[in-house]
């Protein structure tokens, strides 16, 4: 619900423009929600892994936290899981937070954004295979009276339509704007997200693009909480996290787990508050430890049937595409490697990352949870297939000086796809950038009409004119360029 110094991009399959959105909504900052899901990645076509020693030595998975943490200054404490026909193992690297020298481990809580999809997506499997409620049933048929869901075509918004992002409904509610960008959807109501989808018009039909949503995910939660007669934490304690001793994931913490919670670091490693998701609870809330993740995976990857077994395999189906490689299922991506399919999800918030995934063919899962907002979907991914390399780092734009008189050029209204506008404004000598349906984010100029976030990982250059404003501007994020022409005024 990517957003952090930026909610994060959910999936390597976005689009920059859908990126920025997603990571606007979980991340401290803002282009994300997802990290909810989250930065993209490589998939050669090298050599698989050997199956007999699937995953390196504990020591070097230790060298790659501490080169994280000690040399590259990306994150606090790192603590990766993973499981497989050899047992189990935890690799732990670093402390609670910048104040709280308490070295992380196994037991160590970390917001896990939209990991909590794959448990949402995972209610639908096991309430479809019980007869509860159908994948094609009309998300009408779960709202409370009075809330219309926008139709088109003839056509009728599913659950399966909102458990694969192909819904047409936004990243975000376009009216939410938060008060406190550091803690963006605390004070948005279950209320207002239906008022939002009682007078939303589809942009697009339903089924046509894959659009990463958090609204839709929030809706979905609260579609299968409705049904089962329940709040959507309670619906993740009875039907999941309790039948699997996952006694360390939920949303709202005990005394208890509050103490093993960890602190949550923005790109300059600053402490940052938690998040707080009322509405969008089924996208991006749970909490959970690395010791819960593994009995989840464990479940996952078990040859011994059980109802929840059952429903991951459902959930993990191949439904959608989402880009070249990947594709969609009950909310998991499934993406096709030299080993085989790796079936993942990531999750971000404003001072979290984090990445669950599991080889199907070779039993083995892995989990990497990070108390900042720097991306640890290849740290994953690499374990699970080393042939996916890790990321190299990247140097940290420098902000520059420059002519205020320049910002005047800049502002106004750019238009970046169909239904997502930039609004440049200036206060004084400071430039800021805010996206529909997104909080408002300073720019700093980094030189040559470039100019940089530091609460997302993303940069917009202005096109320059002989005379008079900008005509255009483009967004860099990801490795994508995206322009947007500006609007008449």
């Amino acid at each position: 619900m990517t957003s952090n110094r930026k909610p994060t991009a959910l999936s390597g399959a976005l689009t920059a423009a859908a990126a920025i959105c997603t990571v606007a909504a979980f991340s401290g900052g803002l282009l994300y929600l997802d990290q909810l899901i989250e930065r993209p990645f490589t998939v050669t076509t090298a050599s698989a892994s050997n199956a007999s020693n699937p995953f390196p030595a504990d020591s070097e998975i230790r060298k790659i936290l501490a080169e994280r943490i000690d040399l590259r200054g990306e994150s606090v404490g790192i603590v990766v899981g993973t499981i497989g026909p050899q047992g189990r193992s935890i690799v732990a690297h670093g402390k609670f937070g910048a104040n709280d020298p308490r070295p992380v481990d196994g037991n160590t809580l970390y917001e896990i954004g939209s990991i909590t999809k794959v448990f949402t997506g995972l209610l639908l499997a096991e309430m479809a295979a019980s007869g509860e409620v159908g994948l094609d049933d009309p998300l009408a048929n779960y709202m409370p009276e009075g809330v219309t869901v926008p139709e088109r075509a003839g056509k009728v918004i599913t659950l399966a339509d909102l458990a694969t992002h192909r819904s047409s409904l936004p990243s975000l509610p376009d009216d939410l704007i938060p008060p406190d960008t550091l803690n963006p959807y605390a004070t948005y109501t279950t209320e207002q997200l239906y008022r939002f989808l009682s007078r939303y018009q589809l942009p697009r039909d339903i089924g046509a693009d894959f659009e990463y949503s958090n609204t839709g995910f929030g809706l979905l939660g609260q579609a299968l909480a409705r049904r089962a007669s329940v709040d959507y934490e309670t619906l993740v304690s009875q039907r999941i996290t309790a039948q699997l001793g996952m006694s360390s994931t939920a949303i709202t913490l005990s005394p208890e787990l509050a103490k093993r919670m960890a602190t949550g670091h923005n790109s300059d490693l600053q402490p940052v508050p938690n998040w707080d998701l009322p509405a969008f609870a089924g996208a991006g809330a749970l909490r959970s430890s690395t010791n819960d993740l593994l009995n989840f995976l464990a479940m996952a990857l078990s040859t011994e049937k059980s109802p929840l077994t059952d429903a991951v395999a459902a959930a993990s189906v191949k439904r959608t595409p989402v880009n070249y490689d990947t594709q969609i299922g009950l909310a998991w991506m499934v993406t096709e490697s030299s080993s085989g399919d790796i079936v993942w999800h990531s999750g971000g918030t404003g001072g979290f990352t984090t990445f669950i995934g599991f080889h199907p063919a070779s039993k083995i899962g892995v989990v990497v949870l990070a108390n900042s907002d720097a991306g640890v979907n290849d740290i994953g991914m690499h374990l699970l297939n080393r042939d996916i390399p890790l990321t190299e780092p990247k140097p940290k734009p420098v902000e520059a000086v420059i002519d205020p008189k320049l910002l005047g050029g800049y502002t106004g209204r750019y238009q970046l796809a169909p239904e997502m506008v930039f609004d440049i404004t200036r206060d004084g000598d400071k430039l800021f950038a805010q996206l529909t349906g997104q909080p408002k984010f300073r720019l700093f100029p980094e030189g040559g009409h470039r100019f940089f976030y530091k609460d997302v990982e993303a940069a917009i250059t202005f096109v320059p004119a002989d005379t008079g404003p900008s005509p255009s501007l483009t967004l860099h994020q990801f490795g994508n360029d995206v322009s947007a022409p500006r609007l008449a005024d």
